[in-house]
């Protein structure tokens, strides 16, 4: 039986060959150590060619490794007239090549607030989004786009935001990052199984049942302040409650993709995949 989660890193593994080494040679290692997923780090640009997006799609689809796509840091749902242009060219490109790679997922970072209120933002944000979508759906591409929660109490991107885009826009679902919810509150908070306990039912509330079967989540250690994230962490190093966040999720009958963006990536990964199993007993 396969396991509810898949798990993977956000980026290619330290230990990937230099040959054939790119995206291909990530997903081969990755199979080989025994990880099923990854999520290619396209987070300064998008340069990849039609060949090569081909070239991925067919290694993947070969070794049973599920393909998402982390689209650049440089978009905001919030940018002035002027910059949003270029933030939705990122978005799209991602989209696009992403979708030519196999990649199901699309994860992106929503934005700033710029100091206003989280719902006069989304005001601006979700008709932005609407029309991204709508765009990749005349095209015939199917992607998901995921906006990630975020570390930093300043940005867009709180667990309530990101379910506010997925409930309002058809083909948008939050990517958690739960090391970042636990980091937002800036006060340690965030880190037990009652309290992952009411957020992943908050979800289910907002999305339905069906959601929690394809949750999509990024995980590592990390290192807060009273601000909120300041980076990430290899899990031994840092006070996230692992075990109870994946008995959490375990009681919810949660499944999907982990994936793990520690400093210390497959390692913590490999890790993640073996306290998953101990909790779950798959």
């Amino acid at each position: 039986m396969p396991l509810s989660f898949r798990f993977g890193t956000v980026g290619s593994p330290t230990g990937t060959p230099k040959k054939p080494g790119g995206s291909v040679g990530s997903i081969q290692f990755s199979q080989s150590i025994g990880l099923n997923a990854l999520e290619l780090g396209w987070v300064q640009a998008v340069r990849v060619s039609v060949e090569t997006c081909a070239l991925i799609q067919q290694t993947a689809s070969n070794a049973d490794v599920a393909v998402s796509v982390h689209a650049p840091y440089f978009i905001n749902l919030n940018a002035d007239d002027e910059e949003w242009p270029k933030s939705r060219q990122r978005l799209m490109d991602a989209a696009h090549y992403g979708n030519l790679a196999g990649a199901t997922d699309i994860i992106f970072h929503p934005g700033s607030y710029f100091e206003r209120p989280a719902a006069d933002v989304l005001k601006v944000a979700l008709p932005r989004l609407a029309g991204c979508v709508d765009e990749l759906r005349s095209a015939g591409n199917p992607v998901t786009l995921r906006p990630e929660t975020m570390g930093k109490s300043a940005m867009l991107g709180s667990l309530e935001d990101t379910l506010e885009m997925a409930k309002s826009i058809q083909g948008v679902l939050p990517c958690i990052d739960f090391a970042h919810l636990h980091a937002r509150p800036g006060d340690g908070t965030m880190n037990s199984y009652d309290e992952w306990s009411a957020r992943l039912a908050a979800y289910a509330n907002a999305l339905g049942e069906s959601a929690l079967k394809r949750l999509h989540i990024h995980l590592s250690g990390i290192e807060y302040g009273p601000k909120g994230e300041k980076n990430h962490l290899p899990v031994a190093e840092s006070d996230l409650k692992l075990q109870d966040l994946f008995r959490a999720l375990n009681d919810i009958k949660a499944g999907g993709r982990i994936l793990c963006e520690s400093p210390i990536m497959e390692e913590d990964a490999l890790y993640m995949k073996k306290v998953w199993q101990e909790v779950s007993g798959e």
